[in-house]
């Protein structure tokens, strides 16, 4: 719960808002429109770090110049299976509804398909990138990078981005399973919310200034690092991604995003790569869903196991109902940025 008083707004206030904040900002409408509903899908299901907890940091690069808010993405082929969108140095959420559509097309032509997307700015979660796609039918992973934040495996200095990736596996006739996660112990967000609210973080989390493990989340922002989840494990994932993200698809290392730019508090410059693979193309193309759902039933035999996602799918039955609550500053915060 948060500790200081809140506004309640319902889904759609929150969308109006979001959409006339950017707007009188800088973006287009369809920028906007696109961002809002990145926004708003986040405030829906309870995932307050990627909501309206966002929204100074996409004005801060507005005004700064540093993005875009009339970027035209545009759908390119590199291959038969592979696709290209060009961002136009814009936001990444009008990137990916342009690409969206064509990869699926793609998946479903020739079995399994690929998305670089370049020269777009990422501040968002990703499980809101695959879930389309395998509420399609479609399995999907994305992965993307951030700033240097996280540690290598021995390090003390940041090198990684928190590095997340999302897959989703459809379930005909029920929601599909979604999860995303960062490479890091504990999403930034989740760490920025921390120090905003007073709250400590899990031991683990990262580091401060002097290498030292810390629980205080300002320690870990101000001069510290991230740690990885599981140490090498987290670590090798985060490489990974740094890998598919940057030197594959031609775009920024964390560290190169870092050093161009000009730290306005807004998403950084770099790329996403998204897969998409139509399961009925592969070994099974009759029973895999079948098979699939007898994992998720023995799974769910045991009591206190769920499914990923699972926690989304009941917030967003609620959201709709009860409204959101956002904390009165930041609130205070955003009707301030919409008065230009």
């Amino acid at each position: 719960m948060p500790t200081a008083s809140a506004v309640t707004l319902t889904l759609d206030e929150v969308h109006a808002l979001a959409t006339r904040c950017l707007t009188v900002n800088g973006c287009d409408a369809d920028n906007a429109r696109a961002v809002a509903d990145t926004i708003t899908a986040a405030e829906r299901d309870i995932c307050a770090s990627h909501g309206l907890f966002r929204l100074p940091g996409y004005i801060a690069s507005l005004r700064s110049g540093k993005v875009n808010g009339a970027a035209k993405p545009r759908v390119e082929e590199l291959a038969p299976a592979v696709l290209r969108v060009a961002g136009d140095g814009g936001f990444a959420p009008l990137a990916l509804q342009v690409g969206r559509a064509p990869l699926a097309a793609r998946a479903r032509s020739q079995g399994i398909a690929a998305l670089a997307l370049n020269d777009i700015h990422h501040f968002a979660a990703l499980w809101a990138e695959v879930e389309p796609l395998a509420s399609d039918g479609l399995v999907a992973f994305a992965f993307t990078a951030a700033f240097p934040y996280v540690t290598a495996a021995g390090g003390r200095r940041p090198i990684f981005g928190t590095n997340p990736m999302a897959f989703g596996f459809p379930r005909p006739g029920k929601p599909p399973m979604v999860f995303d996660q960062a490479s890091s112990a504990l999403a930034r967000g989740e760490i920025m919310i921390a120090a905003r609210d007073g709250h400590s973080v899990p031991p683990g989390t990262g580091i401060d200034a002097g290498g030292n493990d810390t629980t205080d989340p300002n320690a870990i922002l101000d001069g510290g690092a991230q740690s990885p989840f599981g140490g090498y494990k987290g670590a090798s994932i985060a490489l990974m991604v740094e890998l598919l993200v940057g030197p594959l698809i031609g775009d920024n290392l964390s560290f190169e995003a870092k050093e161009a730019d000009n730290d306005d508090g807004g998403p950084p410059r770099g790329g996403e790569l998204m897969l998409a693979i139509d399961p009925s193309r592969f070994g099974d193309p009759d029973g895999w869903a079948a098979h699939a759902e007898a994992l998720f039933e023995r799974m769910l035999e045991e009591e206190g196991v769920r499914l990923p996602g699972a926690r989304r799918h009941v917030n967003r039955t609620r959201t709709p109902i009860d409204g959101v609550r956002v904390p009165e500053p930041l609130h205070a915060k955003i009707v301030a940025l919409c008065a230009v």
